[in-house]
Formats: C-alpha cells, sequence, structure tokens
C-alpha cells in the first residue's frame, strides 16, 4: 500500500498519448471508458494556464460490484480514475488510487480480497502498459 494511496508512474508518452493508449487497451477488454477530462482544457476556457492534465474514467460492473457489495460506500471510489499529468519539468505520470489504499478506508474486508487483488494486478498492468 502506498503511503498517500497514489501510485505514480513515469510515463514515455505525451499525457494524450498515453491516455489513448490506456483507453484503447480498456476498450479492448471491454471495460467501458465512462468519460476523460481534460482538465487543461478547462483551465483556459476560463483563461487559466494548466500543464496537460487529463482524467480517464473507466469501470466493469463485473469488477467492481463485489467491492460495492462488501460495502456500498466504495462507490465513492468507483468507477476507477487514472490522472494523466505533465509536470514543470516536461515529465509526464500516470497516477491512480493504490486499490489496498480503498480498500482499507472503506473496510472492504477479507470478503473482497480477492477482488481487491485482481483489480489491483490489472490496474497496475494497464497503467504500466499505457505507460511504456
Amino acid at each position: 500500500m502506498s503511503e498517500d494511496g497514489l501510485i505514480t508512474i513515469a510515463s514515455n508518452h505525451s499525457v494524450k498519448e498515453t491516455l489513448d493508449r490506456l483507453a484503447d487497451d480498456l476498450k479492448s477488454r471491454s471495460i467501458t471508458v465512462f468519460a476523460r477530462v481534460d482538465h487543461a482544457a478547462g483551465a483556459a476556457s476560463v483563461g487559466m494556464p494548466l500543464r496537460p492534465t487529463e482524467v480517464l474514467i473507466f469501470g466493469n460492473p463485473k469488477a467492481g460490484t463485489p467491492l460495492m457489495q462488501a460495502n456500498q460506500t466504495v462507490g465513492l471510489d468507483l468507477p476507477l480514475k487514472v490522472l494523466g499529468w505533465q509536470d514543470a519539468a516536461g515529465r509526464v505520470w500516470l497516477t491512480y488510487m493504490d486499490l489496498h489504499s480503498v480498500a482499507a478506508r472503506h473496510q472492504l474486508g477479507s470478503a473482497a480480497h480477492a477482488s481487491v487483488e485482481m483489480l489491483a494486478t490489472v490496474l497496475a498492468n494497464l497503467a504500466r502498459t499505457a505507460a511504456a
């Protein structure tokens, strides 16, 4: 479990390309992409600067429902989200919630352990592939 509940990995691509790669991989696995939020575009629309920053929101009821059956408050952290962002030095990063931290926050318990482990592994693999 990460100390702050977040996992951040470096990407070899721009924010847009990284999230495009992630979205394509999700779709190929029949995982629904619910939304893509371009925070930099939002900032620009009100005349404020912001380095490239986008969030991809996605999920699959088959994977998420067991967590919600354990404790419905986990719905605050579902569907899953991945943030792509560029730092001041021009490096691109992907950040997402550590699912073990989510499970602890919502006290999902041992009944949801297998689902949490599976989702944590899938999310880590998806992020690594998109960033590689």
